[in-house]
């Protein structure tokens, strides 16, 4: 399923920095860069919610307003906060409906694997796979199932099928995920020396320093 488009209003930046991205966090807004069909890049400004709210819903296609004329963007990349749960600044690119992009989709893996009776499990190694489609119709995820599964047995990029339309981009051979059984954790072993364990020497009675002995004799 195609990616719903979502307006947001925005507002050119005057000033660029970060003490001024900074200012803009702190009001719920983002500082935002649009680029494109050889125009010059624009800083712009927009509604934090509204825009996580977009994402939220998996829509990769904005229609922007800004400062009254409304253009069509794609996202082209959004940067997180150390933690990963605040958005901190996005990257838009002007497109035509009429042209194809390059984009990168999430994989959505679904169902419980076979092999999961047999004692395996699941080893993600792709979450996104890139294709190539018309703006209109990216998709905004990618469903795998992982049901028929079964222990020792991989899915890999050629295995998807892809919405019509859509192209794959990343190389077929690309492995997406595999079911195994997990390795046995390894077993610490005593390392036999062949000798018997040797008792602390016990001291019962008083060793007599040298020279003792022959004045004990002289004494006699």
């Amino acid at each position: 399923m195609a990616v719903k488009e979502i307006l947001l209003k925005a507002e050119t930046r005057k000033e660029i920095g970060t003490k001024d991205a900074r200012k803009l966090r702190a009001q719920k807004k983002i500082p935002a860069i649009v680029y494109g069909h050889k125009e010059q890049p624009t800083a712009i400004v927009i509604d934090q919610h509204a825009f996580a709210e977009g994402l939220h819903h998996g829509s990769r296609l904005f229609d922007v307003e800004i400062d009254g004329k409304t253009e069509k963007l794609l996202i082209k990349s959004v940067q997180h906060d150390y933690l990963g749960s605040t958005i901190i600044h996005a990257d838009f690119l002007r497109v035509d409906l009429s042209e194809k992009v390059k984009v990168e989709v999430p994989i959505n893996y679904k169902g419980v694997p076979a092999g999961k009776q047999e004692g395996g499990i699941l080893e993600e190694h792709l979450d996104k796979l890139e294709v190539e489609c018309a703006v209109v119709a990216i998709p905004a995820s990618i469903d795998v199932s992982v049901k028929a599964l079964k222990v020792d047995e991989s899915i890999f990029a050629k295995d998807v099928v892809l919405p019509a339309g859509v192209k794959l981009m990343t190389n077929p051979e690309t492995l997406l995920i595999a079911c195994h059984i997990p390795a046995a954790a390894p077993v610490e072993e005593a390392v036999p020396t062949g000798e018997e364990p040797t008792s602390p020497e016990v001291l019962t009675e008083r060793k007599p320093k040298e020279g003792e002995d022959a004045e004990s004799e002289e004494k006699k």
